[in-house]
């Protein structure tokens, strides 16, 4: 089986490759977030902050916490972007807005023939925070989703086929790895 294959000078790479390339880097991604997907200043903030089981008093200590929370959610998006990889997911967009309404796509994709957006909940799971990060894609949610999704396909010209609206779930409990959960057809465009 040969991995790349020259012509005319170039190296093309095929699909196993490149399932081999995700596996690796989403191996390094695991490994690398055995203890969870925080940095050691949010987990030590974290902890801090679960001891004391306390609301921010200042407008500084919410600002951080919004900021430590805005990181967790990236590095739970990257992890969930490698895993989708390793499955096979091939991207063509990532964090896509448009400036005519409001709303946001995580990633979007083709798995096979299908056109996958895909919505990622990381959720840090203490005792106080019990529900599954796949409960907060509401109703709303999802109908915003449904609307942006038409406008990224009316802007990119995307011809009719199968589409699917995914959600990749990950429990991020610190001093553990993250579990991801992938619900694929998650719900129905005609929300």
């Amino acid at each position: 089986m040969a991995m790349r294959i020259r012509q005319s000078g170039v190296f093309v790479y095929t699909p196993s490759a490149m399932a081999i390339f995700s596996s690796i880097i989403f191996g390094v991604l695991r490994w690398k977030a055995r203890h969870g997907l925080r940095d050691e200043e949010s987990r030590a903030a974290t902890s801090k902050s679960v001891a004391a089981c306390k609301t921010p008093a200042t407008a500084d200590e919410a600002f951080a916490e919004r900021a430590r929370a805005r990181r967790t959610g990236v590095r739970g998006e990257t992890y969930a972007y490698w895993y989708l990889r390793r499955l096979g997911y091939v991207f063509v967009a990532r964090n896509w807005s448009t400036s005519v309404m409001k709303g946001e796509i995580d990633m979007v994709g083709y798995d096979g023939e299908t056109l996958a957006f895909v919505e990622v909940r990381t959720r840090t799971l203490r005792d106080e925070l019990t529900a599954l990060p796949e409960l907060s894609v509401t109703l709303g949610k999802q109908q915003m989703l449904v609307r942006t999704a038409k406008l990224f396909m009316h802007e990119r010209r995307v011809k009719a086929g199968p589409v699917r609206f995914d959600v990749v779930a990950i429990d991020n409990e610190i001093g553990r790895a993250p579990e991801v959960r992938l619900h694929k057809d998650a719900f129905s465009p005609e929300v």
